[in-house]
């Protein structure tokens, strides 16, 4: 009888384990199943689909995503072009954009809630803010014409938190001393990456490099970078296209 036993439990295990096997066996071969390429077909279908998707995105831009950003905004900016969606607005902010600037849905503007009045944010015209870029308004921030901001740039015009450890464990807001205006003036042009701290002023027609870190102010004409970010050397000015 124990024999017999061992013998049914032996025969289940082994039956278990060729289902096991089999079933891992087809997983792999649906996970490697690929279906015949056939080059012209599948190109047709790819500008077919790249053109279905144009064709919603800018629909929907115009007739939706920017009517609703501009009635979070204290003016009507003319040609305004926003791209990718509807940015993330966060808190009490007054917003007021130049005309012809370009800014990506996938960008976050918000307003610090503690203080004693509704945060500014100032956009001047033929501005180009670019996608996953985070701007922080603790006071005021201003951003000059023809301001170009790369792709995740920081401009934080407030931590958000204190730095003594109990108050920011009791959750309290940060303090009036960790607020700062943060002045764009026209012409800059931020690369990839950088952040600007509270209480910097960048000077017109000044670079700052990929990655940077800007926590004090910074001349006009010059390339910059770093952490924290210093002047490189000065911008050759006649060697710039006519109008910059």
């Amino acid at each position: 009888m124990d024999m017999g036993n061992h013998q049914s439990k032996w025969s289940i295990e082994n039956s278990v384990s060729r289902h096991k096997k089999w079933l891992v066996s087809f997983a792999h071969a649906v996970y490697r199943l690929e279906l015949p390429f056939v080059r012209p077909v599948h190109s047709c279908l790819y500008w077919v689909h790249c053109f279905i998707r144009e064709s919603i995105a800018q629909m929907l831009r115009i007739i939706y995503w920017t009517p609703l950003f501009k009635s979070r905004l204290s003016n009507t900016p003319a040609n305004l072009y926003l791209y990718s969606g509807l940015p993330l607005l966060i808190g009490p902010l007054s917003i007021y954009a130049g005309d012809n600037c370009r800014i990506s849905g996938a960008t976050t503007f918000a307003g610090r809630r503690s203080g004693n009045r509704k945060p500014q944010l100032k956009i001047g015209n033929n501005v180009g803010i670019s996608w996953q870029n985070e701007i922080l308004v603790g006071d005021r921030i201003e951003i000059g014409d023809n301001v170009r901001l790369a792709v995740k740039v920081r401009l934080v015009g407030y931590p958000g938190h204190p730095l003594e450890p109990n108050a920011r464990a009791q959750g309290r807001a940060d303090m009036e001393n960790q607020v700062g205006s943060i002045i764009l003036e026209k012409n800059v042009w931020l690369g990839a990456g950088v952040t600007v701290t509270a209480g910097v002023r960048i000077g017109e027609g000044t670079v700052v490099a990929t990655g940077s870190v800007v926590t004090h102010d910074l001349p006009s004409g010059v390339l910059a970078g770093g952490m924290p970010a210093r002047v490189i050397r000065p911008l050759d000015k006649e060697k710039q296209a006519p109008g910059e």
